[in-house]
C-alpha cells in the first residue's frame, strides 16, 4: 500500500510564516473591537489569536464527543492540543456515532456538559445547520478549504476523510474480496460487518451509498444500496458485529467494509496477533466523503472550542491525521506550500481519478431515503 497518492493542486496557503503555529495573525487582528468568543466568527473578531489563546486558557477545558483516540489519529490529536495550550479535552461517549452528537447538543443544551465542538460526516453536519444548532467560525485556512468541502456561511467545513474500502483478515478468509459483489460469495456467510448503522453513522451511511453505486445506483439514488445489504443479509453473510481491532483479532468480524483509514490503521493495531489484515478499495463502488467539524452555537466553552478548529485545520493537525492514514482536506493546498508531511502522504493508496461528491441535495435525500427504508429492508 505504500504508493503514492496523486494530489490536486490547491491555492497557496496565505501568510506562510505563520502557518507552522497554525493561526492567522494576518487576519485583520485587532483592527476592529474585540467580541465575545460566543459571538466570534474568527479569531480576528475576539482581538487575534493571542487574545484567543488567552480566553481558551481561562476556560480550561473543552467538551468533545464521539471521538475515539483510534479514528483518524485523534489521541495523538488531542494529546498535542493538551500539551500546546493546557486545556483538558473531555470526550464524551466516545464510540458514538454523528447523529447522537446531535443529539446530545439539544438534550444537554445550557449544561456544562453539552458537547462544545462535532465530528459529523457531512449529512449529518448539514442536518445540524439546518437545524441552527451551529456557530459560523472561519479558521484561519477556511479559503484553502475546497468549495465542495465547506458550509459557505462557516457553520462545517470539512477536515478529513477517505475511500469507502473493504478490510478481510487473510489468515481466516481464503481469498479475500475486492469488490461489492464479491461479498455475496457463499464462503463469506456471516464475516461481512460495518461500523454502525447507516441512520446514524457517518462510515456506514457510505458503505451504503457505495454499495449503491456499484449497483446500478448513483448520487441520486441510494436505494439500491439498501437493497444490497438486504441481500448480504438474506444469504447470510451481513455480521452486525462492530468491526473494532478486538473483535477482528477474537475472528468475530474477519471481513469489513469501513473507511480505508479505519481499515489501514488495523494493519498497525493488529500486529502480532496473527491476524494478516489486507485493504482494498473496491472497484466496482469507488466513493469518497470526509468528516466535517462544527461547533456547537451554545458551546459551554466557546474559545476553547474555536481554538480546537484552528488546530485541526493547521499544517500540524493536519499532518496528524495523516499518521493513521487519514487524507487532510488541505493536503493540496500544504503539497504547494511546502508544509505536507510527503513522506507520510506517500502510503496513502492510489486511487485511479478524480473524487466526485454529492451534492447537498443529493446527501439530504440519500439520508431521507436510508432513515426511511434501511430498518423495514434491511433490519435493525
Amino acid at each position: 500500500m505504500a504508493t503514492h497518492h496523486r494530489v490536486r493542486a490547491g491555492a497557496l496557503l496565505c501568510c506562510l510564516g505563520l502557518a507552522a503555529l497554525g493561526l492567522g495573525a494576518c487576519q485583520g487582528e485587532g483592527t476592529t473591537r474585540p467580541v465575545a468568543p460566543s459571538r466570534a466568527g474568527s479569531a480576528a473578531e475576539v482581538g487575534g489569536t493571542a487574545a484567543l489563546i488567552k480566553a481558551a486558557k481561562q476556560e480550561g477545558r473543552l467538551n468533545a464527543i464521539a471521538l475515539p483516540r483510534q479514528w483518524a489519529n485523534y489521541g495523538r490529536l488531542i494529546d498535542g492540543f493538551e500539551k500546546k495550550y493546557g486545556i483538558k479535552v473531555v470526550v464524551d461517549n466516545p464510540y458514538g456515532h454523528s447523529q447522537q452528537e446531535i443529539d446530545a447538543v439539544k438534550r444537554y443544551r445550557g449544561r456544562e456538559r453539552a458537547p462544545d465542538v462535532l465530528d459529523l460526516g457531512d449529512s449529518f453536519a448539514q442536518s445540524a445547520a439546518r437545524q441552527h444548532l451551529l456557530a459560523p467560525y472561519r479558521v484561519a485556512q477556511f479559503d484553502q478549504i475546497p468549495p465542495e468541502q465547506k458550509d459557505a456561511k462557516a457553520r462545517w467545513y470539512n477536515n478529513y476523510g477517505g475511500y469507502v474500502s473493504i478490510g478481510c483478515d487473510a489468515a481466516r478468509v481464503r481469498t479475500c474480496p475486492a469488490s461489492f459483489a464479491d461479498l455475496l460469495r457463499p464462503e463469506y456467510k456471516g464475516l461481512v460487518s460495518m461500523h454502525g448503522q447507516p441512520t446514524i453513522a457517518g462510515s456506514a451511511f457510505a458503505a451504503v451509498y457505495a454499495a449503491a453505486l456499484a449497483n446500478g445506483g448513483s448520487f441520486d439514488n441510494i436505494q439500491p444500496g439498501i437493497d444490497f445489504f438486504a441481500r448480504l443479509d438474506k444469504v447470510g453473510n451481513y455480521n452486525r458485529a462492530d468491526p473494532n481491532p478486538a473483535a477482528i483479532a477474537k475472528g468475530k468480524t474477519p471481513i469489513s467494509i469501513e473507511w480505508d483509514y479505519l481499515n489501514l490503521e488495523h494493519i498497525d493495531q493488529l500486529r502480532g496477533t496473527g491476524v494478516k489484515w489486507k485493504v482494498s478499495i473496491p472497484f466496482d463502488g469507488s466513493f469518497s466523503q470526509y468528516y466535517a467539524q462544527a461547533i456547537n452555537k451554545d458551546a459551554p466553552h466557546p474559545a476553547a472550542a474555536r481554538l480546537w478548529e484552528e488546530y485541526l485545520y493547521s499544517p500540524e493537525g493536519q499532518n496528524l491525521r495523516l499518521v493513521d492514514y487519514a487524507r487532510p482536506v488541505l493536503m493540496a493546498a500544504m503539497a504547494k506550500n511546502g508544509t505536507l508531511d510527503k513522506a507520510l502522504a506517500s502510503r496513502l493508496p492510489t486511487v485511479e481519478g478524480t473524487p466526485q461528491f454529492p451534492t447537498e441535495a443529493q446527501l439530504n435525500k440519500a439520508l431521507r431515503t436510508v432513515r426511511e427504508n434501511w430498518a423495514k429492508t434491511v433490519g435493525g
